[in-house]
């Protein structure tokens, strides 16, 4: 039993390192919108994908996937297209911290998907998600913003429910697959529909890609190729439920990088949303009553 809490904890750790990239890279995504959003998203994910073929080799004895694996990745890859694009496209209306509150829906999201596919939800995740949700309020909108709905709200929205389609997907496949060539196809079939994106409606400038290109590079080689694949890799030995609570810190460790990074200041309102969300993923873990026989 030990070892398999033990390996469970790995997994969490995987998670939990997705969501430290995540929350510090979120900075560089806002600021890449410079190329326009459709060619960022595009760039990033491909350079995601380049950035593991020589993993790849290396890894394993093949670089051919199998048929599980292509199935898989294509989904994610989709899911992932439409959620990093709507998200992208969201941010030219609405601030980070309401992008990423609204896009933490997926934390709610997922474990009513998760029922249609069988999945059990004990009171305690329950508990767990609900307060999760109180904390991410108080540290991603500010007091007093006006929560009326925009176009930006309701891209960020459905962003939310592909993103929890797509860590559906993963709890589907990522037991069945060869995790960094699952994570390697599904960078590359969002960076392709992207493109077709950048055709139809941008003209990016070479001046705007040379001006945004760092934080596309970080986003790129951070966010897409290693967090992701990790994301895919935890999620192999971690509820789906679970994983998304812990997937969500992202935003509070935005915050705190902010804070330690930056200088920004953390007020009351934000320190007692991260204080709810960690005690949330904890209450995730706490051991339950044990049965009578």
């Amino acid at each position: 039993m030990q070892n398999d809490r033990g390996l469970v904890l790995r997994h969490m750790l995987y998670l939990f390192l997705t969501a430290l990239i995540w929350g510090t890279a979120f900075v560089a995504q806002s600021v890449g919108n410079i190329m326009g959003p459709f060619t960022f998203t595009c760039l990033r994910t491909i350079l995601g994908g380049l950035v593991l073929i020589p993993f790849i080799k290396f890894y394993y004895k093949s670089i051919k996937p199998d048929r599980t694996t292509v199935i898989g990745g294509i989904c994610c890859g989709i899911c992932l297209f439409l959620a990093s694009n709507l998200q992208q496209y969201g941010l030219l209306f609405i601030s980070p911290g309401k992008a990423g509150f609204i896009t933490a829906g997926y934390i709610l999201i997922v474990p009513i998907l998760g029922l249609f596919a069988g999945k059990k939800l004990n009171s305690r995740i329950v508990v767990a998600v609900l307060a999760a949700i109180v904390g991410l309020y108080l540290l991603c909108i500010p007091e007093g913003e006006n929560m009326s709905l925009n176009i930006g709200d309701l891209l960020c929205l459905s962003c939310a429910f592909f993103f929890s389609l797509q860590i559906i997907i993963i709890d589907r496949f990522s037991a069945e697959v060869e995790g960094v060539k699952m994570a390697c196809i599904q960078f590359f079939v969002c960076g392709l529909l992207s493109a077709v994106l950048v055709l139809l409606f941008e003209d990016p400038k070479p001046e705007s890609i040379a001006e945004g290109f760092f934080p596309m590079a970080y986003a790129g080689v951070f966010s897409i190729g290693i967090a992701y694949t990790l994301q895919i890799i935890g999620q192999a030995g971690v509820n789906p439920t679970v994983a998304s609570l812990i997937m969500s810190l992202e935003s509070c460790i935005a915050v705190i990088a902010g804070w330690l990074i930056l200088g920004q200041g953390m007020n009351s309102r934000e320190i007692a949303g991260c204080i709810i969300m960690f005690a949330a993923i904890i209450l995730t873990q706490l051991p339950g009553r044990k049965k009578q026989e």
